[in-house]
């Protein structure tokens, strides 16, 4: 995609629509961000619709049509499923013989081209017409996407019986190369890429393919809870599995040890990453995609949501010139998107800024990320002292796990550097005293501790059916609440609907709690006192619970009690 954003900027620029200097930023945008350049130019208001897609049809060697104002023939319409249109953002416009015409509104990679090109077994030529034109179209020719997906899960099926041999031998993994036609085969193609469209389509974080004896399920996860979608075949579990490995570069005949990989594909319009992770069980591979999707991820702190003191405190924490900062909380609970937005901010010409992670999750301009192999010795404490080399103003350590790592840490804030880390703790007063129980010097930690920041995720409640009610006192129990602090205010829950799959949610939220170390608190590390007393004394200094963070949340009508009752 990169060659085909330069030569679209090249261009640009050749016909004195842009700057040199430009077109270098927008590079860096696109490199951040994952947005096309064609994109980035129009909202920042350097070249007009109509100029970017008259340069896009010069290089892609089309014509420009008005999709917006023809009529396309169903004949037409059946060349391309559904799904497949969706997908790759495409139209058919027309079709001879074996050759059909596909309206696009951007750059068309080879690859992409491609697998078109094999997912449609026709040849392929390109026409150009305005984005808000093919979304248009798509849902006038062809429903909704409810439709296209049970279209295309029964046009599957035949595809299916007609590749059955090929796939009976691939499923048996009777040797590589069978494996290889079954995992390259259409119908799988098409699959693989339809259950990573709806993924996107439905905010997914995570994909799961998980073979049983008798099934073969695909659950995604929305919001921090799982679904699962129509299961397909058994006998689909070996080539879908083998498809994943193939388009993430892993080892097809290794299927006896876990193996991690990355896939980078352009779906409904923009460039998606997958971090891919198999694991050998008993029934075959369990493979699991992180979606990793920029355009749904804000990296902006006014935007994680931190309550206004909280994040007047935060701001002020992190532009220390040094000390630790922690963020804690499980799996899953938003820590690297808060430390990013943290690193972002600080993300300027005067600071040097070194992260050490495994594995790196977003990259981000102007900050020198390394990825940790524990395999080939490349560990925290060991990339930690390197950095202490090259003259950092601010290292981030992906999570402190052991007595070195913690050490060098310390070692680093007290030598003028600015820490960022994080902990897996229930909360953040419980940050501490798990420092101490690594072997961590009470002293130390006092002298170089800033802040802990813990941290959950909760579902907010859907918009659309949302739904006001009066609390029970039994309710009000649960949260440790009177009637007289909620003063009369209703709660919500979300009663379902098509908007939110049924399910009363959509979207998350942080909750937070935010333990400034005074010197109070100093005393009592020095003390070696337990989470509790730290706890107390830290609330009593004016500090808000994940829970009373979480009850301001359903006052607000934000989220339920349900949620806050379940992660705090």
């Amino acid at each position: 995609m990169t060659e085909y954003s330069d030569m679209f900027l090249e261009e640009l620029v050749r016909t004195g629509l842009l700057t040199d200097t430009q077109a270098a930023e927008i590079m860096d945008e696109h490199a951040r961000s994952g947005k096309p350049p064609k994109d980035i130019v129009q909202e920042m208001g350097l070249v007009t619709e109509d100029q970017a897609l008259d340069i896009i049809a010069q290089l892609m060697g089309a014509e420009r049509v008005d999709l917006e104002h023809m009529s396309v023939a169903v004949e037409i319409i059946q060349t391309v499923p559904g799904s497949v249109a969706r997908m790759y953002s495409i139209m058919p416009v027309a079709a001879d013989g074996n050759s059909i015409t596909l309206a696009v509104s951007n750059l068309v990679t080879p690859e992409t081209t491609d697998e078109i090109r094999f997912v449609l077994s026709k040849d392929i030529q390109f026409a150009v017409t305005e984005p808000a034109a093919i979304t248009n179209a798509l849902s006038r020719y062809y429903g909704s996407e409810d439709e296209s997906m049970k279209d295309m899960l029964s046009s599957l099926e035949s595809e299916l019986e007609g590749a059955g041999d090929l796939l009976e031998s691939g499923a048996r993994g009777d040797d590589i190369a069978s494996m290889e036609a079954a995992a390259n085969s259409r119908p799988v193609v098409r699959f693989v890429n339809l259950v990573l469209y709806q993924a996107v389509q439905d905010r997914a974080s995570d994909i799961h393919f998980e073979p049983f004896e008798d099934e073969f399920k695909i659950r995604y996860r929305v919001d921090g809870a799982l679904y699962e979608m129509a299961p397909p075949p058994r006998h689909l579990a070996l080539p879908v599995t083998s498809r994943l490995k193939v388009i993430s570069g892993l080892n097809i005949a290794e299927r006896r040890i876990p193996q991690d990989g990355r896939i980078q594909l352009p779906v409904a319009g923009r460039m998606i990453d997958f971090r891919v992770s198999t694991l050998p069980t008993q029934f075959g591979e369990s493979v699991v995609l992180r979606v990793l999707d920029r355009s749904v991820v804000s990296l902006d702190l006014e935007n994680i949501g931190m309550p206004d003191d909280i994040y007047q405190y935060f701001c002020e924490d992190i532009d220390k010139p040094n000390g630790i900062m922690v963020v804690t909380g499980p799996t899953g609970s938003g820590k690297t998107t808060t430390l990013y937005s943290a690193l972002r901010r600080l993300n300027t010409i005067e600071n040097k800024l070194l992260t050490a992670e495994e594995p790196v999750e977003y990259d981000i301009d102007g900050i020198i990320q390394v990825p940790i192999h524990e395999a080939i010795g490349v560990t925290f404490s060991r990339v930690l002292r390197a950095f202490l080399r090259q003259d950092p103003d601010i290292i981030m350590v992906g999570e402190i796990r052991d007595i070195d790592t913690s050490e060098i840490a310390i070692q680093a804030s007290l030598t003028g550097h600015l820490v960022f880390s994080t902990l897996h703790t229930n909360d953040a007063a419980g940050a501490i005293t798990r420092l101490i129980d690594m072997g961590v010097e009470p002293f130390l930690i006092a002298s170089t501790l800033e802040a802990v920041l813990g941290q959950r995720l909760v579902r907010t409640i859907c918009n659309n059916c949302k739904t006001a009610y009066q609390p029970t006192p039994e309710i009000l129990q649960q949260l440790g609440m009177t009637e007289k602090q909620v003063g009369g205010r209703p709660f919500y829950y979300g009663a379902g609907c098509s908007y939110c799959n049924q399910t009363g949610y959509k979207g998350r939220r942080g909750i937070y709690e935010y333990l400034r170390v005074k010197d109070p608190i100093r005393d009592l590390i020095n003390k070696r006192k337990p989470t509790l007393v730290i706890r107390d004394k830290a609330v009593e200094l004016g500090m808000r619970t994940l829970r009373e963070d979480g009850i301001r949340c359903i006052l607000d009508g934000y989220t339920t009690v349900e949620e806050v009752l379940k992660y705090t």
